[in-house]
């Protein structure tokens, strides 16, 4: 029993150790990320390591263009500027949708949250990742102003396969720069976030259309965020 209980207290400090060395990992890794193009993510290094190629090239916030920012605010957190990374309103009602299906459907996750995910987790939905998610947003939040978070999260966010960042998009779908996408463009690029690869071979889907008519009714009313904010 001993030798048990042994092996147990080591394993568990061992675990301890692990989380710890990997948040002092994440903490380099946004301190460097905070003034450096972001050129990776957990979702391109899944990518690469499941044999597939990665498209992105890193774009300024001044060189993505207004209605791609709008549109991006306006569908996953219209509450982007005000909240210090979680929207708990979207909480609430996320866990009462998963509460009535039955399952982890719905995350209400803001955009913090999902660029958490994207550079340093995995799409696996469980409790244990969005408490994992929660730490890293907190420290996303604290060390980065909102224009940085909205800039990297366009730069890493998936829109196809192997598409990746609002650059290599605007190249892929309408063969020109982030900087010169109209309204609708951008509208219909936010649209396909939820399940990029599905509708980047159905763009005519009817759910990715109606999407879209709903994100340019809601652009006008999606605050940006301020040079340097914090």
């Amino acid at each position: 029993m001993a030798v048990i209980l042994k092996f147990i207290k080591r394993l568990f400090w061992s675990l301890m150790l692990l989380v710890v060395a990997f948040h002092i990992l994440v903490a380099g890794l946004l301190a460097l990320w905070k003034t450096q193009p972001v050129s990776n993510s957990m979702f391109m290094l899944a990518h690469r390591l499941g044999g597939g190629s990665v498209t992105q090239q890193w774009v300024d916030y001044d060189k993505i263009s207004t209605s791609v920012k709008q549109a991006a605010i306006a569908s996953e957190d219209a509450k982007f500027v005000n909240h210090e990374g979680f929207d708990i309103d979207g909480i609430e009602a996320a866990m009462q949708k998963n509460e009535a299906t039955g399952k982890m459907a719905a995350g209400g996750s803001t955009i913090s949250q999902q660029l958490a995910k994207n550079l340093f987790l995995t799409s696996h939905r469980s409790y244990v990742r969005k408490g994992e998610e929660a730490i890293i947003t907190v420290m996303i939040e604290n060390m980065w102003d909102k224009q940085r978070i909205l800039t990297v999260y366009l730069n890493v966010a998936e829109f196809g396969n192997g598409i990746y960042g609002i650059e290599a998009a605007a190249q892929h779908y309408f063969d020109k720069p982030a900087a010169k996408l109209n309204r609708d463009e951008a509208a219909l690029l936010i649209s396909m976030l939820p399940n990029p690869k599905y509708y980047e071979k159905h763009r005519n889907a009817k759910r990715l259309k109606n999407k879209q008519r709903i994100i340019l009714r809601r652009m006008k009313y999606a605050a940006l965020p301020a040079a340097n904010a914090s």
